[in-house]
């Protein structure tokens, strides 16, 4: 049985306790400054739960010793600490951070990593499997255009101005909004600012916004730098939601005065369980000499286990991580050293046990246009 710490036991942290310890294979204790936090989780059974100061070295130390994995659902910077923590208690070390600075100091620590020791950032949603879908779309391709990823977790029944309730960390969201996105245009990378590049869809009915926000991308610029010419990741809303955002946002200068946005957003945004996520990958590229367009799209919904119900971005997030946990048990991912969520394949993830909640009834089955029947079976395999 693997020996887990997990830092952090707020709503993601709870929903990955949740599934790792119920499937029986892991050994988990849980983090967590808060007595409030620490109490929730200990009304779960074969769960240990510790009081941890996650800005002591000193205590992560004596909380990871024994241990064969660490994984952190805390605030993006705490990372880098538990992270350096993990290389020198010989641990395996998984994150849900959307923070690109963060991402890059954990890389850093994985440099050192020793053999059978893996760092691997950004599990969760977007970051994280929507790299994994974009990436495999991108292997059907003999030579690649477009790839655009949208990523949205969004109230079911939106009641407010901003159409639009707190489904999961205000500071992350907040970074998503305010920070720098990167992006590849005309085959050059470059970094394009939140809340712009506003563009309109539909998926399964209903109309939606998307614009730039920071994060989501992962490590995909990189893998990708030199062999597209269009990548970005934009995140999905209802129509209308962008423009009060920037208000917010720009005109009233509050990202650079965080504190008070999330003080405002915390207090005027209910928190609702009742939420779809919504998943949307296109890429566009050549095949035989022909231009093509591949798509995937997912709506994922809250659901209830054992009587509790679950938001679908608690379900979607900490799936991901225990997605990827679980396979590199089973040894299907890199041994050593920084592991980019691109570098997971998408059927060894959809089939896992927590994988699977990524499965979705309006999941598209692509097609090529261009090939025999046996072609265009294999690429929808």
């Amino acid at each position: 049985m693997q020996k887990v710490l997990l830092c952090g036991g707020g709503k993601i942290g709870r929903m990955i306790t949740k599934l790792l310890a119920g499937s029986g294979d892991y050994e988990v204790t849980v983090a967590d400054f808060s007595e409030k936090a620490l109490e929730r989780i200990g009304k779960q059974t074969n769960v240990d739960a510790l009081r941890l100061d996650a800005t002591s070295h000193d205590e992560l130390s004596a909380a990871m010793r024994g241990r064969d994995v660490v994984l952190s659902a805390l605030s993006y910077h705490f990372n880098p600490l538990v992270a350096q923590v993990a290389l020198e208690q010989g641990l395996c070390y998984f994150d849900l951070t959307e923070d690109i600075e963060t991402t890059h100091k954990v890389r850093a620590v994985s440099k050192e990593a020793r053999p059978g020791q893996i760092f691997m950032p950004q599990c969760g949603l977007a970051p994280g499997f929507v790299s994994i879908v974009a990436n495999a779309l991108t292997r059907h391709f003999d030579k690649l255009d477009q790839v655009f990823m949208r990523v949205g977790a969004l109230p079911q029944f939106p009641s407010n101005a901003l159409k639009y309730n707190l489904t999961w960390s205000t500071d992350g969201l907040i970074n998503e909004y305010c920070n720098s996105c990167e992006a590849i245009h005309d085959s050059e990378r470059r970094d394009v600012l939140p809340l712009e590049g506003l563009e309109h869809f539909s998926l399964d009915g209903v109309r939606y916004e998307a614009f730039n926000t920071s994060g989501g991308l992962g490590t995909l610029c990189e893998t990708l730098d030199g062999k597209v010419r269009e990548l970005n990741y934009k995140t999905v809303r209802y129509l209308g939601h962008r423009e009060l955002m920037a208000f917010l946002v720009n005109d009233l200068r509050l990202s650079q005065r965080r504190e008070i946005l999330k003080d405002i957003l915390e207090h005027a945004i209910p928190i609702t369980l009742q939420d779809v996520v919504i998943v949307f990958c296109t890429v566009a590229g050549w095949r035989k000499g022909q231009l093509v367009q591949l798509s995937d799209a997912r709506k994922i919904y809250q659901d209830t286990i054992d009587g509790e119900t679950w938001s679908a971005i608690q379900l979607t997030t900490a799936a991901g991580l225990c997605a990827v946990v679980d396979l590199h048990r089973e040894g299907k991912l890199p041994e050593q050293g920084f592991v980019r969520q691109e570098q997971v394949d998408l059927e060894e993830f959809l089939d896992n046990r927590f994988g699977r909640r990524y499965r979705s009834k309006i999941s598209s089955r692509f097609v090529l246009e261009a090939g025999s029947a046996e072609e265009q079976d294999d690429a929808a395999r």
